[in-house]
């Protein structure tokens, strides 16, 4: 029989006893599994494993469609609650001017205000591969403007013709 996720209801609990637990949340005691299968199909409802590694196994008596939804509801209630990190890239020049560099930083400092990680692109072209130790300074420059609301996740390095920095929020 396949094993299908969650936790194990009605004739799927195969243990000698279980420590039930009926739908008005009442202990009823240590018992055999088929004893408490009888009592939960008696009031029509599911008996459902919830704590399968207590010794005897916790069971309780309750709707399993229901119960399934309200996983369900909170599973989907987490997801919408969580936030997807995004890499934004931003592109600068070794040379960059001064009003560019300022418009590069605000954006910046909004792609990290929104929790988003900034991938910093510096590409050299033709003989500006000579005097990297400018694209250095624009990287330093970035970092120290940027302060205290960032952590360097990955320090400057070259890749073939362009520097890249990666930078989270703190």
């Amino acid at each position: 029989m396949p094993s299908r996720d969650g936790p194990r209801v009605n004739e799927e609990i195969r243990v000698p006893q279980v420590r039930l637990i009926d739908q008005d949340g009442e202990m009823q005691g240590v018992m055999t599994a088929r004893e408490a299968l009888v009592r939960a199909y008696d009031v029509g409802l599911d008996l459902l494993e919830i704590s399968p590694n207590a010794v005897p196994p916790v069971c309780k008596i309750l709707d399993y469609g229901k119960y399934k939804y309200e996983q369900q509801k909170k599973a989907n209630e987490a997801r919408k609650k969580q936030k997807v990190v995004e890499i934004k890239e931003i592109k600068v020049r070794p040379n960059i001017d001064d009003h560019d560099y300022d418009t590069k930083m605000k954006q910046m400092k909004g792609f990290i205000d929104d929790g988003d990680k900034v991938k910093v692109t510096l590409r050299f072209r033709g003989r500006e591969m000579a005097h990297q130790e400018l694209g250095v300074k624009v990287l330093e420059r970035i970092r120290t403007d940027l302060g205290e609301v960032i952590k360097v996740e990955s320090m400057p390095r070259l890749e073939n013709r362009q520097m890249v920095m990666v930078l989270a929020p703190k």
